[in-house]
């Protein structure tokens, strides 16, 4: 009885993902091929992709594991880039509630996808709702690992012209952003963002702009965040 609802969650689960496979493939080989260009071994996408399983934070991982040691610089631009997930976890508090001990997995499983997938799907009544987050999430979790595996072999065993590959972080980033413009009707908040990054690079320079502007960003939009609101959501 017991496998028979979980084949029943998986089934269900499965066919919300496949959007996800392509993506989360491309993107982690492009990861794998790009640590192995800045020098890593295969292990090291495999390893990074499995327990950290954050694909921006990742690229910027890689950086950091080339730089001088500095905890608390990376712990701090951590909390800012992933800062979205504390507002995940707490709409999620309802959803996850009564999954029994498949909640610790989907709690550190949670990326921008499986949240999105989870937040707004309505599960049939046949189907069980901790089995069905579950899958989703370790679905979405085995692409990203499948992704950064393939491009570490690949890139250890293949000799790729890698010039330029360090940019599909960038990249990523603007197709995160472009979505978000779009889903948006109102964009106050972005152009929030992206004048007080221009600021900050001015200032502050290339190498030394992330955190003073994500500080600034977090500050603005905490002070006005009542009033966009209000502008955003007609009565």
């Amino acid at each position: 009885m017991k496998k028979g609802r979980i084949k029943i969650a998986f089934c269900a689960a499965f066919p919300y993902t496949v959007p996800i496979l392509a993506g989360f493939l491309f993107l982690g080989i492009a990861y794998g091929i790009f640590m192995n260009s800045l020098g890593f071994s295969s292990i090291y996408p495999i390893l990074m992709s499995l327990t950290i399983f954050a694909g921006s934070m990742e690229f910027v991982a890689a950086n950091f594991l080339l730089m001088a040691f500095n905890p608390l610089n990376a712990l701090f631009l951590t909390l800012m880039v992933n800062a979205r997930h504390l507002f995940y976890g707490i709409s999620m508090l309802d959803k996850y509630r009564g999954t029994g001990k498949k909640k610790v997995y989907l709690i550190y499983g949670m990326c921008d996808e499986s949240f999105s997938i989870n937040c707004t799907t309505d599960i049939p009544e046949n189907v069980d709702k901790g089995w069905f987050m579950f899958f989703v999430t370790l679905l979405n979790h085995s692409y990203w690992v499948i992704g950064a595996t393939i491009g570490g072999i690949l890139g250890s065993l293949v000799q790729f012209n890698t010039e330029g590959l360090d940019f599909v972080m960038t990249a990523l980033f603007v197709v995160i952003f472009i979505e978000q413009w779009m889903k948006e009707k109102t964009h106050h908040s972005a152009l929030v963002g992206l004048g007080l990054s221009t600021v900050s690079l001015i200032i502050f320079g290339g190498n030394n702009f992330i955190i003073p502007a994500m500080l600034a960003i977090l500050g603005i939009l905490t002070i006005v965040r009542k009033p966009l609101e209000k502008v955003e959501v007609p009565v």
